[in-house]
């Protein structure tokens, strides 16, 4: 067996999750052209359609390109032109955490300075069901109105770049609280200073809402 082989049935995912773990660490240059389907197709032990939906999600990423009668050539090794919402998928936990720790930050900073009469109505009506939800016990609500406070506050911001960024990291962190949450005690532990944090907005205080912010993200768990 090779040492590529994947072991099990693989989804394409997993073979392109493999070969670009390989370009990353060098194994493939730029410019140098892939091994054939049938090569691919026997070094992971695959079909010829997991091997084609592989190479297409790279092609996507921006780390092959197709070249009509030539082949398959690696574009990137850097992982430079991989979209963010791609690159965020393989990120680890820590990063992740730490850079959206800034975001929500400088999010609720600027919302407090810039928050209109909605901003403050939609904040208070995501924060009032968060908050329901969390009485409640109910996971995926609670998730689903935690991350849409967020959106708001990031919206609110009057920052569009950085409202289309914390939206690519919220699609994360759904997917992690709901992973990662067994209940909804996270979120009773966070309550205080995420009211404290939509009272700096509220009362337009930047330097209130940023430091609860902080706050809210030095709770374990989140």
């Amino acid at each position: 067996m090779s040492p590529n082989t994947i072991p099990r049935k693989s989804l394409a995912d997993e073979v392109a999750a493999k070969l670009q773990e390989k370009i990353l660490k060098g194994g493939y240059k730029v410019d140098q052209k892939l091994p054939n389907e049938a090569e691919l197709m026997r070094s992971f032990g695959v079909g010829r359609s997991t091997i084609r939906e592989a190479v297409k999600f790279l092609v996507n990423s921006g780390f092959l390109s197709v070249q009509q009668g030539l082949g398959t050539f690696v574009k990137d090794t850097t992982g430079i032109n991989e979209p963010l919402s791609q690159r965020l998928k393989r990120a680890n936990a820590k990063d992740i955490k730490e850079v959206r720790q800034i975001l929500e930050m400088k999010m609720a900073e600027m919302a407090a300075m810039h928050r209109t009469g909605n901003d403050i109505s939609k904040l208070e009506y995501f924060l009032g069901k968060r908050t329901k939800a969390a009485n409640e016990n109910v996971l995926s609500e609670c998730v689903d109105a935690h991350i849409n406070f967020y959106i708001v506050l990031a919206e609110a911001s009057k920052n569009e770049i950085l409202a289309d960024l914390y939206k690519l990291f919220a699609k994360q962190l759904k997917t992690d609280l709901l992973n990662t949450c067994d209940d909804t005690a996270y979120f009773k532990e966070t309550a205080d200073p995420l009211s404290k944090l939509f009272d700096g907005v509220l009362r337009e205080d930047p330097k209130k809402a940023w430091l609860w912010s902080g706050k809210a993200n030095e709770i374990p768990g989140k």
